[in-house]
């Protein structure tokens, strides 16, 4: 339901599209903002559900998910959204699947089946936490306790992807991100995946702490992870080794993206803006108007960001 009020309302989630940028949020608010962040309309949304992440991987096309299993399409720059899942059909989904597969004699995914019924049992209890598409056609989702499926056809058909993920407790999977041609998640307890694209598989990579990540980032010459208490690890080598960065926090970092100079730019729930010239190495804190919680966090225009949290959605002037 559209609402005056959504502007100030919990965003969860921020993406570009195009030239606009699109927050997503709670009880289904889309908004939308041609101007950088200084005005905002909302858009059409069939669904209540809290939003928790969107994505856009050209300037139309766009997924946005949340709550209640959703997961929503968008062909018009986030103007107009459609429902392409939901909690008891992804529950449907996974069923039919691993049945397929365990009659079909594969009993390395025979396992997957009960995991599945008990996804499909929950009904529309297990969120979807996160999105992230190659390209127009081709994208996973992830969310609570390890649940990942994947297309290959816009969102028309959905695929599990229990059996292909090194996650066997089942951990929340908050974030999935491409960076540099590699495809990365992060979850609870020092989760970090990478996509093994010729095994089809996302292998778990050996990092040195185990507090739960929120987030990923970087750029061709590094990977960053980032989570609770300042947390920032950083790897040069694809992920073989990471080494600790000091941010000086000791609260949680919520949020992270490039800006339009290059600059790495972590934000955290307390408010903290943290940006990074040497491709993550260090950081320094940015003087900013006024803290802002930050749930989300993404670069509007040059020396300005945009940031999404339970305050709502708010441009700020980078100092």
């Amino acid at each position: 339901v559209k609402s005056p009020l959504a502007v100030r309302a919990l965003v969860n989630g921020l993406a570009i599209a195009g030239t606009r940028i699109v927050a997503v949020g709670q009880r289904g608010h889309v908004l939308l903002s041609d101007d950088a962040g200084k005005s905002w309309q909302q858009a059409e949304v069939p669904v209540s559900s809290d939003l928790v992440a969107v994505a856009f991987p050209s300037a139309n096309t766009g997924w946005a998910v949340g709550h209640d299993g959703v997961v929503l399409h968008s062909t018009n720059a986030g103007g107009r959204w459609t429902r392409q899942l939901d909690g008891h059909r992804a529950g449907s989904v996974m069923v039919d699947y691993y049945s397929r597969e365990t009659a079909g004699g594969d009993s390395k995914r025979a396992a997957f089946l009960e995991e599945a019924k008990r996804f499909a049992a929950q009904g529309a209890e297990s969120p979807f936490l996160d999105v992230w598409f190659e390209n127009e056609t081709t994208g996973f989702v992830v969310g609570a306790f390890g649940l990942i499926l994947r297309t290959t056809d816009g969102g028309a058909n959905w695929e599990p992807w229990l059996h292909a993920v090194d996650n066997p407790k089942t951990f929340h999977l908050y974030s999935i991100r491409g960076v540099a041609g590699d495809v990365y998640i992060v979850g609870e307890q020092g989760l970090v995946l990478k996509l093994d694209r010729t095994a089809g598989r996302f292998r778990a990579l050996d990092l040195p702490y185990k507090g739960t990540l929120f987030g990923v980032i970087g750029n061709a010459r590094a990977v960053l992870v980032y989570g609770l208490r300042g947390t920032v690890l950083r790897s040069a080598d694809g992920g073989r080794s990471w080494q600790p960065v000091d941010t000086g926090l000791q609260v949680g970092l919520t949020s992270a993206a490039v800006d339009n100079d290059g600059r790495i730019i972590i934000a955290s729930q307390a408010g903290h803006v943290l940006a990074s010239r040497d491709d993550g190495a260090t950081f320094k804190a940015v003087q900013i108007e006024r803290p802002i919680p930050a749930a989300a966090v993404i670069s509007a225009a040059k020396d300005s960001i945009v940031i999404g949290g339970p305050r709502g959605v708010h441009s700020q002037p980078l100092k």
